[in-house]
């Protein structure tokens, strides 16, 4: 175990006595014996300090999941070997991953085509995002109209954010077996049925279930995206792209509101829904005609030479047949962990014994036919249905969310991004009330309050995006070429306390009564911190484990949503009996304690990353046979 030059804890191989297996967020980028995939390795000399994250900790290769190499200079200092085959930018920034030579493959569209698709899908996370807070500046006149209390109004809140956590965890699985297209398309029609629901409501229970149908389809905006911009961007890109979705998707937190408000003054309620049903028919069509499926099988297929080799690299270096430093993921269209990485022969990781390299034999025939299949059904784009993407089956598939909660990058990010953004709810559901009792606001006035988080939060996710990859890159240059996903959290501190300050100078200045651009301010401030948050958090958690970029965010939103359903039964009650300045002192202490996590997660989080790769314990949710046997059953012991 080597600390690294900024302080990151390097996972070594001597404890083991074999060469170290894969940690999540290794990026293969150096192609050995492998065909139609581009696989990378960091070679480490024994006792080298690699700079800031990147230590050696013994002879042997060690291939970390989310460190990869950034520039091609470097990455070819640090591999010993020419890079000339690899693809790069014309800034001779490595493409990771390695796209394929087929034009119809997501990372070699047109870049405005990917830019549409983001564009398309980021609008409609803007109108999803903002449901949550869409009736902040009518619950007053809700509460008038339906004849229920103003604490029973909020309860309009809550159950949705759990229908969206409860929608995630269906929307997931399927997406992963039959595509994110047919999600999307199937997301936003429920969405419609509920916005018809609300606009045709003339009692509470019904909107409220109305509302908690539209939760249910609107579950795709939280649980897709991200995995869709890991699918058409490289890694240098999407730091930014994710940017823009987490500025949407909490711009429209903080805009739907305001135009909302307008609907409150001049129009009745139900035209608010209405409005909303429009809306998602013209999200409808834009999905149909400019999101295509972004699925991709990069699958590596292993040559008989490749494998030849590999039996003959063991030979000479003595190893035991027996001996299975890591097992073959799975045989699924999309593999999420064995490709693109290699061991210390240059194979790729569930080849390295004999009879693991013989299985492969006998099987890249079959995965070279289904990749064939997969081209051809990606050659009409703009199908709904592409057929099935993997074998695995759909409980199991559903199930890995709630196994990443034991993740510690996943766990951290996922109370990072739940709090950041439960703290625009908390306002949400008290800005109302206040505002048009102390100040006495009309609905439009309230709404109008609410330019100053969206431009907090434009600022926000700019530096959060731009800011960030910039940051990395200064930092990966002090690490040999290498990045480190850590190297993302020195943004946490910073969005931390601007959330602090937001929370406390709100909560302080409404109950001091200052004037009403005090707290408007403050809510600003807030809202350039949760933006900050939200896109380090989804960042750090794609880049770590980008195999699982999709059922990360099922984890994050999972949280997210049920700790909003949870503070939405307290949280109006809570304000007005504590009084506003204690009861948003609480929050800011809450929100300190989860930021300062960062500390330990930047030093010891590649020991983290290392564990959970050594554990596996995703191994159970995956197939390897058409006979539906899970990998455990198939493969000797480790």
């Amino acid at each position: 175990m080597v600390v690294s030059f900024l302080g990151i804890v390097q996972p070594g191989s001597e404890d083991h006595g074999l060469p170290e297996l894969n940690v999540p967020g290794t990026f293969a980028m150096m192609q050995k014996g492998v065909d139609e995939v581009s696989v990378s390795v960091v070679k480490e000399d024994s006792g080298v300090d690699a700079g800031c994250g990147v230590a050696a900790s013994g002879s042997r290769c060690s291939s970390v999941s989310g460190s990869s190499p950034l520039d091609s200079d470097m990455k070819g200092q640090e591999s010993g070997g020419s890079d000339d085959h690899l693809k790069k930018t014309k800034k001779g920034i490595i493409l990771n991953p390695q796209p394929s030579e087929c034009k119809k493959d997501p990372l070699n569209w047109p870049i405005w085509r990917r830019d549409i698709a983001l564009v398309c899908v980021g609008w409609h996370c803007f109108v999803g995002g903002g449901q949550t807070s869409m009736l902040a500046s009518g619950f007053s006149k809700l509460s008038a109209e339906l004849q229920v209390p103003l604490s029973q109004i909020s309860y309009l809140v809550g159950p949705m954010m759990l229908s969206l956590g409860v929608g995630s965890i269906f929307a997931s699985p399927t997406a992963v077996l039959f595509g994110k297209r047919l999600v999307y398309l199937v997301g936003i029609l429920i969405f419609m049925i509920g916005s018809i629901g609300c606009a045709c409501s003339t009692s509470f229970n019904w909107l409220l279930i109305s509302r908690v149908v539209s939760g249910f389809g609107l579950s795709t905006v939280e649980s897709l995206p991200s995995a869709t911009i890991a699918e058409i961007y490289f890694a240098h890109e999407r730091a930014y792209r994710l940017g823009i979705y987490t500025l949407l998707l909490l711009g429209g937190k903080n805009l739907v509101p305001l135009l909302g408000s307008l609907v409150f003054e001049h129009l009745s309620t139900h035209w608010l829904f209405w409005i909303l049903t429009i809306i998602a028919g013209s999200n409808f069509v834009l999905h149909l005609l400019f999101v295509p499926e972004t699925f991709w099988d990069r699958t590596p297929v292993p040559n008989k030479r490749s494998l030849h080799e590999t039996r003959i690299a063991r030979q000479v270096r003595g190893l035991s047949e027996n001996v299975s430093i890591a097992t073959v993921r799975s045989t699924r269209l999309n593999p999420r962990e064995s490709a693109g990485h290699v061991n210390d022969d240059g194979v790729p990781v569930g080849l390295t014994d004999e009879s693991n390299a013989q299985e492969a034999e006998t099987g890249s025939k079959t995965r070279a036919h289904i990749k064939s299949i997969s081209e051809k059904q990606m050659a009409i784009g703009l199908g709904i249905y592409h057929g099935r993407h993997t074998i695995d089956n759909w409980c199991m598939v559903m199930l890995r969310p709630f196994v990443l909660f034991s993740y510690p990058a996943i766990l951290f990010g996922a109370w990072l991004y739940a709090y950041a953004v439960v703290s625009l709810i908390i306002i949400s559901q008290v800005i109302d009330h206040a505002y048009k009792d102390i100040y006495g606001f009309s609905s439009a006035s309230v709404g109008l309050v609410y330019i100053a988080p969206f431009i907090g939060g434009c600022l926000g996710s700019l530096i959060a995006g731009r800011g960030s990859d910039v940051n990395t890159r200064l930092l990966a240059a002090h690490n040999h070429g290498i990045y480190e996903p850590e190297f993302r959290l020195f943004m946490v501190l910073p969005a931390v306390l601007c959330n602090a300050i937001g929370l406390l100078g709100f909560g302080w200045s409404l109950e001091r009564q200052d004037h009403w651009i005090i707290p408007s301010i403050f809510f600003g401030v807030l809202g350039f911190g949760s933006s900050m948050c939200s896109t380090t958090a989804i960042t750090y958690a794609v880049d770590s484990y980008k195999e699982f970029s999709q059922e990360a965010l099922v984890t994050l939103n999972m949280v997210k949503n049920i700790l909003g359903f949870a503070v939405s039964f307290f949280n109006v009650k809570f304000c007005l009996h504590e009084g506003y300045k204690n009861a948003f002192t609480c929050y800011a202490l809450i929100e300190i304690f989860i930021g300062l996590w960062a500390i330990p997660l930047y030093r010891w989080g590649k020991l983290c990353r290392s564990w959970t790769n050594r554990k596996n314990l995703l191994q159970f949710s995956y197939r390897v046979n058409d006979d539906g046997k899970d990998e455990k059953d198939n493969h000797t012991e480790r």
